[in-house]
């Protein structure tokens, strides 16, 4: 097929990869120049493992190109993806001025019917407006079909390639918008994950109720640990016992300083407005939010608990991507906690695999950016490990200790053993244990 891909930053440019590696023709569409000629010239403006070696194996083949002139790749497609971006209004609400105006530059552009999918993250109500844009501007026939995107952010590739399940939502009756996608999906979906068919206002909600239920288990369950601290008991036994029910399962059931990223809470405020909007009260959503917003203060707070005065200590901090895999710090935990502690008058000593470039405009110079792990700890009072990099698990413990000032750990992500610490001569704080 001939594809559009309107939008080329992390969706758009791991859609139009993907769909490329599979024999589509795609073009990736993007108003900023600067990004096109960085990817014609084979790099990454984004990190994500395995998306370079797909991009450039597909630019070589011929079925992956960048441009900047949209309207020439609307015609020459068949099928357009809307994969720009939604940011977040002062209000929590979806912006969707860029989804509506790329909408706008489709419907002046296309010459044929053309299938015009939303693949930005979209509150309910998107498609008729998306349609309305289209229809002012064009006589020509066209559907418009929401299909939100489910990656995980560090392992995207491997999920648009084998997803657990394909959500597609159609205009009523639109027949030969659901046969276009089907087919393009086919191949994608041979192992047996199922094809979802239903309408837009469906399709729409499935991404944020998707977000907002992981959330949820993410806030409780840092719940849960704060509770085990206070009556003695150790979260890690707790989590595993009810992992251990089938009904519940064991993801996202680990404790920390609280979740980041540019999806969970972006897309949990956009729900919470939404329905704000409509008269609804989502008590529960609203309380998932204000327990990740305390978390995100938890680990400070022990180090208050411990130290006293923090103003001329100094903090080695070990991870400020909000996951491991990538280099993304939007809502990421580290950045309130690193500013709490610079608030309460101490040093701190970063150190992440993938994303000190971006820690270097957020912190402008305010934190010592670390090329080395080991580096970071040089007269640290302590580390905080915030980011379960896999680098940071079986650390050299012994050279930890002769680099720190004081062998003291506040361990946000609960990666190392609490006996093994203390055999080792660690003063060692955790979540929940």
């Amino acid at each position: 097929m001939k594809i559009a891909v309107v939008g080329s930053g992390y969706v758009g440019l791991v859609l139009g990869a993907c769909l490329a590696e599979n024999g589509n023709t795609v073009a990736c569409v993007d108003k900023d120049e600067s990004k096109i000629r960085t990817l014609m010239a084979g790099k990454m403006p984004i990190y994500e493992p395995g998306l370079e070696e797909l991009v450039v194996r597909n630019r070589h083949e011929e079925r992956l190109t960048f441009t900047t002139d949209l309207p020439a790749a609307v015609r020459a497609s068949d099928i357009v993806f809307i994969a720009v971006g939604t940011p977040q209004s002062e209000d929590g609400a979806a912006d969707l001025q860029h989804v509506l105006g790329v909408a706008t530059a489709i419907g002046r552009a296309i010459n044929k019917y053309t299938v015009v999918v939303d693949k930005s993250t979209v509150p309910v109500g998107t498609a008729p407006k998306v349609r309305a844009a289209i229809a002012d501007e064009t006589s020509q026939p066209f559907s418009v079909v929401s299909n939100p995107e489910f990656l995980k952010q560090g392992a995207a590739i491997e999920d648009f390639m084998k997803p657990d399940r394909v959500v597609i939502g159609v205009e009523e009756k639109d027949e030969r918008a659901a046969a276009v996608m089907r087919e393009l999906y086919g191949p994608f979906t041979r192992t047996g994950a199922p094809i979802l068919m239903m309408n837009t206002a469906s399709a729409e909600l499935c991404k944020y109720a998707a977000n907002s239920i992981l959330a949820t288990r993410i806030s409780f369950m840092n719940e849960i640990a704060n509770v085990c601290e206070l009556l003695g008991a150790d979260v890690d036994h707790v989590r595993k016992a009810i992992g251990s029910d089938r009904r519940i399962g064991t993801s996202f059931l680990f404790p920390g300083v609280g979740y980041g990223g540019s999806c969970f809470p972006k897309d949990t405020q956009a729900l919470l407005r939404s329905t704000a909007d409509r008269g609804y009260d989502f008590k529960i959503l609203r309380a998932v939010e204000e327990v990740n917003d305390r978390q995100k203060q938890r680990l400070v707070d022990k180090m208050e608990q411990h130290f006293g005065d923090l103003a001329g200590r100094t903090i080695a901090v070990w991870g400020l991507a909000f996951k491991p895999r990538t280099d993304d710090m939007r809502e990421a935990p580290a950045i309130p906690i690193i500013e709490r502690l610079l608030a309460r008058g101490a040093a701190v000593r970063a150190y992440d695999p993938a994303a000190a470039p971006v820690a270097r405009q957020i912190f402008n110079g305010r934190i010592a950016l670390c090329e080395k792990s080991y580096e970071a700890l040089a007269g640290a009072d302590a580390l905080a490990v915030i980011t379960e990099w896999n680098e940071f698990r079986e650390p050299d413990f012994t050279k930890m200790r002769s680099l720190m000032k004081a062998p003291v750990v506040f361990d946000g992500r609960n990666i190392y053993s609490p006996e093994h610490m203390r055999a080792l001569g660690f003063t060692y704080f955790s979540i929940g244990r």
